[in-house]
């Protein structure tokens, strides 16, 4: 009664009132945070996964090129992949091929799709569909069409194309030759190796500790990124260092780094080559993985 009259009845239902809404909105909260936290960590899976992706990418543009049209409907008679002692063999046999006409053999490296030159393109005529499909590639031809193949080359020479008595193939587009430095670098993973050939004859290699997913409580997400990015940046600011160090310190003649395609514009400037690779575990295993896909060479017969 008294309660009543004071008006504190009133005050007392608003109060409830309130502190309702106050509970609704403090569960809103939560679970707006927890979707923001597996947001973060989809994203963080979906990053991994590019690797994979962009190779069943590649087969479906292929597929769909071959239903577009006749050109695109011609199929490769082979494709190879070549590793190690595979990749010298088949090298040596194309070497093997000579001409006595000084314009009986055709090379010619195409960059991309775009860059077809015209001796190619003249040559496999409505063929020339496969090439761009294989490109980046190194085309070889013969006068007599006993030779039709393509060479996927994991350092790309200049563009070039030409007849000539002798196929134009250098080694060290397709093979570990000289010295090198060759490393690995993920968000939270480093790796370095310095080669003579196919042969290591250094190793460096880390991790670091970098959460992967805002755990449900703690800290804000917010934050959260924050301190993530932050022990992104110190790994990255370590492998830079370890690459500055190969490069001034050893007689090394290219440095090749490859990984996630997030981090490797960070370390683009100290490197002469990079490449996506999606190898993963320990350093040492990851750098083995990653070398040795790096040097595949992919034979396509035309």
């Amino acid at each position: 009664m008294i309660d009543r009259l004071l008006g504190r009845a009133e005050l007392k239902e608003r109060i409830e009132e309130l502190e309702e809404e106050k509970r609704h909105l403090e569960r809103r909260a939560e679970a707006e945070e927890e979707r923001r936290s597996d947001a973060v960590a989809d994203r963080q899976r979906a990053e991994e996964r590019v690797n994979e992706l962009e190779h069943r990418i590649e087969s479906l543009e292929e597929r769909l090129d071959r239903a577009e049209g006749t050109e695109e409907s011609l199929e490769f008679r082979r494709v190879t992949d070549l590793r190690g002692a595979r990749v010298a063999d088949v090298l040596d046999r194309f070497r093997a091929v000579e001409s006595d006409d000084p314009e009986g053999l055709l090379t010619a490296y195409v960059p991309d799709a775009d860059a077809l030159p015209a001796t190619v393109a003249d040559w496999f005529g409505d063929r020339a569909g496969l090439i761009r499909r294989a490109a980046p590639a190194v085309v070889l031809a013969d006068d007599t069409g006993a030779v039709s193949a393509a060479l996927t080359p994991p350092i790309g020479p200049d563009p070039f194309d030409g007849w000539d008595d002798a196929f134009r193939l250098d080694e060290s587009w397709f093979r570990p030759t000289g010295r090198f430095a060759f490393a690995v670098v993920r968000s939270d993973t480093f790796a370095l190796g310095v080669y003579e050939g196919d042969e290591r004859v250094a190793f460096e290699g880390f991790t670091s500790e970098v959460k992967s997913a805002h755990s449900k409580g703690g800290f804000s997400q917010g934050r959260f990124e924050r301190r993530r990015d932050g022990q992104i940046d110190d790994h990255l600011d370590r492998a830079n260092d370890a690459l500055a160090d190969v490069s001034e310190a050893e007689d090394v003649d290219r440095v090749i780094a490859v990984g996630e395609r997030s981090v490797l514009g960070r370390v683009r400037d100290r490197a002469d080559r990079t490449d996506v690779s999606d190898a993963t575990g320990k350093p040492e295993a990851a750098l083995d993985d990653a070398f040795r896909d790096f040097w595949r060479v992919r034979l396509r017969a035309l």
